[in-house]
């Protein structure tokens, strides 16, 4: 018997049964998309990882090395399990040539290693160590991402010719977040170019327990080591692989979650219009003595068969796309130990998914009892009485048409029925929004001040060379003879010592120099103006235990420095752990020195950055576009994509949840539809005012959803990106975007989705519908 009612009952509603289908399915497709995903990013990073043997604790460090003090240190440590030092030869990007390509441009620190023997392996794109020949090079696969070369190409490095035989995979380097990146050659190739630039050393451990990191961090400051460089450790490595594919999924967390209650509402709507529909056949049913639990499983049965049908087709869908979400992950880490378990955790989702629609459905059918038998039977429709529009009379209306009136009128009279369909269009539009200033904002220029850098036009690397003050001074004589550069500053990092709260010592790397010039974003306090002030990173901070106002004591040449802490900001660069001041030091060795300058014209920019670049061989110099565009690339491309898919659901949603909500409202509306027409309303008319209730509606849920994408999205969004490494955020809305071309999307799709779901009040007859 079901399914004879389920057969001709969807034959007699198709519309509103399909997209009630479609509903389920986007929601129970991003759900699946989104547990899929989660699986897969966190197993094949914790696999890359895992074969590539990943370093626990890493110093890189610069200039001269006891390898003996080092080993004796690591034997001694009952926390270690395994030591290296791994040789890291950086050079010029001017001298990397691949397949025809110059690295000059590139705001990496490419270099050049040979494959280790312990851990911390560079691994091919099958997740296998490479065991790489003579005249071979592998490559870090972002230049694979990026087509700058592929295999088979010729590579020129100095006056040395290589094949490029490969791709590699670095489970420290992936990322372009990270600032330097390996190439792979063999010990005899090594030697050749060894010459040809400057060594860094990557001191690497590996732990017994890992749960005794920070312990081990402690000992390795207090040993007094060496850390002429940036402190590197397995969770930021981790956090920093998982953080262009992790944005990704967030974004998608927060859609699927948005879409999903929108679904919730639609079969809301969905349900009430077949039980407007049925109101008369309802109030007959009860007066024979037909239980409402007999009843509920008529209705029950209908959208069951809805949701599974939904869901496979959700699950269908899941799997058809997720391939193309995972490229990025796939390329950067390979597959995931867990893929098998992936879409287990899908299925999963979807079957929640399912469960709940059925737990809904049922709630929502409730009503039944509050349904009278005998005014369902007289009237055939529900009654009910307008509220809400005391003193709005058609008499006195002058400004508007009397079809826009009469729809305004209808909406405020109705305020609660029309209540889910305000609730749905505040909802897409935020859909729309929050995804989009999402990508203007990390694509901005301005994104780079939340993540530890200011923003100017030219940045000069000094670093891994001698003399670092002096020559900073020759480019400072240079560019005070530019009548191009408008300011600059220079920001020179220097290690010193740090008393902990056991009073025992760390490591501390301090940016000395004018933070007002080209200051960054604080997530609490502001910069250092005064002698006797300091800044922390977010991650120093957790460190040491401190906040805004608390005092820290630095030792300087023997003597104890204490200075108040005057802000707290997030960093990516150096490994997260880093400290801004403005006090004078002669005494600690210069780790690396950083001009920072903003040009008079904008568009001289790149051949500023070119004229530098040919001046200066001890120095690497960078526009700082061309750096937010190479290091956030990934995570950019991978939001916009969310972003864009964001875009087609929320219109999609929209169009459908008009469609519906037009087609109840005739249906609910029967009755005035054939009192207007017997006034002489035409179908014009009615469908003016139909239109005119669509459009009021959405411009409300238009300019609620951007209130609240602009201060709820931004507090969301927040969140998010503070777990990639960022403890303050503030949106870059692009207004032509946000409040111009989203909105007319929203109009257009609502204008036509209400033209055809009021199609059908012309048919509306008045002898059918107007009873004494």
């Amino acid at each position: 018997m079901y399914n004879r009612i389920i057969r001709n009952d969807i034959l007699k509603s198709k519309v509103i049964t399909l997209t009630t289908m479609i509903f389920v399915a986007v929601s129970a497709m991003l759900v699946s998309l989104a547990a899929i995903l989660v699986i897969n990013l966190s197993g094949a990073l914790d696999t890359l990882m895992k074969q590539a043997k990943t370093p626990h604790f890493m110093q890189m460090h610069s200039g001269e090395i006891d390898i003996a003090r080092l080993t004796t240190f690591a034997e001694r440590n009952n926390k270690v399990d395994d030591f290296q030092v791994i040789e890291f030869l950086n050079l010029d990007g001017a001298q990397t040539i691949l397949g025809g390509s110059s690295l000059a441009n590139s705001v990496q620190d490419n270099g050049f290693s040979i494959q280790s023997d312990k851990f911390d392996y560079l691994l091919d794109l099958n997740g296998n160590i490479i065991n790489v020949s003579d005249g071979e090079l592998y490559v870090p696969v972002t230049y694979m991402k990026d087509n700058t070369t592929k295999v088979g190409d010729k590579a020129v490095i100095g006056r040395e010719e290589f094949t490029v035989a490969g791709f590699l995979r670095d489970s420290q380097m992936n990322s372009t977040l990270s600032a330097s990146k390996r190439f792979l050659v063999s010990k005899n190739d090594y030697a050749a170019i060894k010459s040809l630039g400057s060594i860094e050393y990557l001191i690497e451990f590996r732990l017994k327990d890992l749960s005794a990191l920070g312990a081990f961090e402690m000992a390795y400051a207090s040993a007094g080591l060496e850390a002429n460089g940036p402190t590197i450790t397995y969770p930021l490595l981790k956090l920093i692989n998982a953080l262009s594919d992790g944005m990704m999924i967030a974004v998608i967390l927060l859609i699927s979650a948005l879409v999903v209650a929108i679904a919730f509402m639609c079969i809301r709507f969905t349900l009430l219009a077949k039980i407007e529909d049925d109101y008369r056949e309802i109030g007959v049913m009860k007066a024979i003595g037909l239980r409402v639990s007999d009843m509920k499983k008529i209705y029950l049965a209908k959208y069951a068969a809805i949701a599974a049908i939904g869901s496979i087709l959700g699950l269908a869908l899941s799997i058809m796309f997720k391939g193309i979400l995972l490229e990025n992950i796939r390329l950067y880490m390979g597959e995931s130990e867990n893929s098998s378990f992936a879409v287990l955790f899908g299925i999963l989702g979807i079957l929640l998914v399912f469960l709940a629609i059925i737990a809904y459905v049922s709630f929502v059918l409730r009503r039944f009892r509050k349904i009278s038998a005998a005014e369902a039977i007289r009237y055939g429709t529900t009654q009910e009485k307008n509220r809400g529009t005391k003193g709005f009379y058609l008499s006195r209306n002058r400004l508007l048409h009397t079809n826009i009136f009469l729809g305004i009128k209808d909406v405020l009279a109705r305020k609660r029925f029309y209540t889910t369909m305000l609730a749905v269009l505040v909802i897409s539009s935020f859909i729309i929004i929050v995804p989009q200033n999402l990508y203007n904002t990390i694509s901005s220029k301005g994104f780079i001040q939340y993540m530890g850098i200011g923003n100017y036009d030219m940045r000069i690397d000094i670093q891994q060379t001698d003399n670092i003050s002096e020559k900073g001074a020759e480019i400072i004589k240079k560019m005070n003879s530019d009548n191009t550069i408008s300011k600059y500053t220079v920001l020179t990092t220097k290690t010193f010592k740090v008393k902990m709260e056991d009073e025992s010592e760390g490591n501390i790397k301090v940016e000395l120099g004018d933070h007002s010039i080209f200051p960054i974003e604080y997530s609490e306090g502001r910069a250092p103006f005064a002698e006797k002030e300091i800044a922390l990173s977010t991650l120093n901070a957790d460190e040491l235990s401190k906040k805004i106002g608390d005092v820290i004591t630095l030792v300087i040449e023997g003597k104890e420095k204490k200075l108040t802490i005057s802000g707290i900001y997030s960093d990516i660069t150096n490994g997260g752990k880093t400290a801004k001041a403005v006090f004078t030091d002669n005494s600690a060795d210069i780790m690396w020195s950083i001009i920072c300058a903003e040009l008079s014209d904008n568009s001289l920019v790149e051949k500023k950055v070119s004229e530098y670049a040919d001046m200066i061989d001890f120095a690497k110099v960078s526009d700082i576009d061309e750096f937010v565009t190479q290091t956030f690339g990934s995570t950019i491309s991978s939001v916009d994509k969310a972003s864009n898919a964001a875009i087609v659901v929320a219109l999609v949603i929209t169009v459908l949840v008009t469609l519906i909500f037009m087609k109840m409202l005739v249906a609910k509306d029967r009755y005035s539809i054939a009192v207007m027409k017997a006034f002489g309303f035409t179908n014009s008319d009615i469908k003016a005012q139909y239109v005119s209730r669509s459009v009021f509606v959405l411009i409300v849920g238009i300019v609620l959803g951007t209130l609240l994408a602009n201060t709820l999205g931004e507090v969301l969004v927040g969140a998010i990106i503070s777990l990639f490494g960022a403890s303050t955020f503030k949106f870059a809305v692009n207004p032509l975007s946000a409040y111009l071309f989203s909105p007319l999307l929203m109009i257009c799709a609502v204008l036509i989705a209400t033209m055809i779901g009021t199609s059908g009040a012309g048919q509306v007859k008045i002898s059918e519908n107007i009873k004494e």
